[in-house]
């Protein structure tokens, strides 16, 4: 850290930021000093430190209470996200006190936590209850971007769109089916080509969903574009919709088979290249990890099916 980023940091008080903030909510520094009970005129003085200590004016003051400064809005944007991951260090540090070791933040597909991420994390945990996993659901472009950003430890997705200067581990692998109502006209066909199904109303995921993406790539290979009738953001939501004739659809055949009794459909293998997928565990660099992520890492990589190459 410079030195004038050091001596900033020294000049920002926690307890000026919290009652800045709460002056900013309630529009008000009287009402900001009744709900945090002290005397407003502290209040009062706070802020003006706050400013003097920035040299810049924060809020505009009027007898009706206050209002923001271009500058004020821009520190009432960083101060919520300071106190916000003040709070979240507090809550991950009061656990370590409750006896949890380790914390691995995990970004993941829906089609990961759909299919694998259940019982594999299930198992862990069983072995390494001092251990908490957070677990978000991304889309796969959206995971990768977390891994480099470090907003997570490690990534579960499908990297065909690219992991850039990311590092990645097989984790599993995932066939592509496409979804139809029973007794559809492509269900006599046995295996398909994508491009059958062209001709038919689609039910896709989220527009940048690498499943909708690998889609739309396919059908322009074959100057075809998809007749896309409705986006869901779930595969159930995705069934429902198959079920009730709005179209048909492409999902992973372990997620559809695992969706018990959500309408009468049946799936149609998918013939295309793109349909056989690899579900990646992603890090910016495995060997830095912390000693529970790469617990967590190892745990999962033994569920990669053998003959999986490594990627670097």
């Amino acid at each position: 850290m410079k030195s004038s980023e050091r001596n900033f940091a020294r000049r920002i008080d926690l307890t000026s930021l919290q009652l800045f903030v709460a002056v900013c909510e309630l529009g008000s520094i009287g009402k900001a000093a009744e709900r945090e009970f002290i005397a407003a005129s502290a209040v009062s003085k706070r802020l003006s430190d706050l400013e003097a200590a920035l040299g810049i004016t924060l809020l505009y003051r009027h007898t009706r209470g206050v209002d923001l400064t271009p500058a004020g809005e821009s520190l009432l944007h960083h101060a919520r996200s300071v106190l916000f991951s003040l709070e979240k260090m507090q809550g991950e540090l009061s656990e370590y006190a409750d006896g949890v070791r380790g914390h691995v933040r995990v970004h993941a597909s829906i089609s990961a936590i759909v299919q694998f991420l259940p019982e594999d994390l299930g198992a862990f945990i069983r072995q390494h209850a001092e251990i908490k996993i957070d677990l978000e659901e991304h889309l796969s472009t959206e995971v990768v971007r977390a891994v480099q950003e470090g907003a997570a430890d490690l990534g579960v997705c499908n990297t065909a769109n690219g992991a850039g200067d990311l590092q990645t581990r097989p984790y599993r692998t995932d066939d592509l089916v496409l979804i139809v109502p029973r007794g559809h006209e492509l269900c006599a066909q046995g295996a398909i080509d994508f491009e059958a199904a062209l001709d038919h109303d689609q039910v896709g995921l989220h527009a940048n969903s690498s499943i909708y993406l690998a889609m739309r790539q396919a059908a322009a290979a074959v100057g075809r574009t998809i007749k896309l009738r409705i986006h869901v953001t779930g595969l159930d939501a995705m069934c429902r919709m198959i079920h009730n004739g709005l179209g048909v659809g492409v999902m992973p055949q372990r997620a559809f088979a695992l969706m018990h009794g959500v309408g009468a459909l049946e799936s149609v293998a998918l013939n295309d290249v793109w349909a056989k997928r690899q579900i990646q565990l992603v890090a910016r660099d495995f060997s830095t990890l912390p000693l529970t992520a790469r617990l967590l890492v190892d745990h999962l990589a033994q569920s990669a099916p053998h003959g999986m190459p490594a990627a670097a």
